[in-house]
């Protein structure tokens, strides 16, 4: 299946399009993923021995301590962990968002250690769809444009451009608001472009950094059932970075970080 059928059979399968104002007819399920027991041998992204210590004026202050993690395609991750515990800046690992002190992370095979930044960009860009936290988007630009902003960095046409974010903004049940700013526009439908926005290039990873923090308990499972559908029609993998057990729960699997280090066991 094709990004742009997908995107139009969310309608009749998922009940998320909703152009005309209309109650949402999501319903809550857990997560059907890859079939239990299914054995993956396709790795994604793999850390190996990865350390990571910020330093600033002259104190040195280690956030991951020797991680060692692989993530496989079409794998649904939730890595759980206090505040402090280092799990986002796991997940700037994972996301080639920063390098390592020392170690090794590989994305889809790639060491990202021998690629120069503008090679990493762009494996990045292509790779990888990031959810921040507290959403990132554009303030003086509305909704249609901030979807558009991934594919100007890769030089996409401004008619291809449009034309994409159009049919993610219906896919994401906003199509209605394609012309509003984000602060016209309420938590739980901010949080619906910035996926939008992760959407635009195709990627075949979904990152998300405590995407459900801010909302509520209904848009919450809304927003995760959504990332559950892409997971499944589009064996993308997905890895979500909470605190949150309930969110974790929508995961197939779950990895704890403590101190800088996954906790064995969990």
């Amino acid at each position: 299946m094709n990004w742009e059928k997908w995107i139009y059979s969310l309608e009749d399968k998922f009940g998320i399009i909703n152009n005309n104002g209309t109650e949402n007819k999501m319903n809550q399920y857990t997560n059907p993923g890859i079939e239990r027991g299914e054995i993956m041998n396709n790795t994604i992204i793999e850390l190996q021995d990865v350390k990571k210590i910020y330093k600033m004026d002259g104190v040195e202050t280690p956030a991951l301590r020797g991680v060692d993690l692989k993530i496989n395609k079409g794998e649904f991750v939730a890595i759980m962990g206090p505040s402090g515990s280092g799990k986002s800046t796991l997940l700037h690992m994972v996301g080639a968002l920063d390098r390592p002190t020392s170690g090794k992370v590989f994305l889809d095979g790639v060491d990202i250690s021998t690629l120069k930044e503008s090679e990493l960009a762009r494996l990045r860009g292509r790779k990888i769809g990031i959810v921040f936290q507290f959403f990132n988007l554009h303030p003086t630009l509305t909704a249609l444009e901030n979807i558009e902003l991934p594919m100007i960095v890769i030089e996409k046409d401004k008619k291809e451009r449009q034309q994409r974010a159009l049919q993610l903004l219906r896919a994401v049940g906003l199509e209605h608001r394609a012309h509003h700013l984000p602060s016209q526009l309420s938590g739980g439908e901010q949080q619906r472009i910035a996926i939008a926005r992760a959407l635009a290039n195709e990627p075949e990873i979904i990152l998300a950094d405590e995407l459900t923090g801010n909302l509520d308990t209904k848009t919450k499972a809304e927003i995760m059932n959504f990332l559950l559908k892409l997971q499944k029609e589009k064996k993308m993998t997905v890895t979500v970075i909470t605190h949150e057990p309930e969110i974790a729960q929508y995961a197939e699997t779950i990895i704890h970080i403590v101190d800088g280090r996954i906790k064995v066991g969990g």
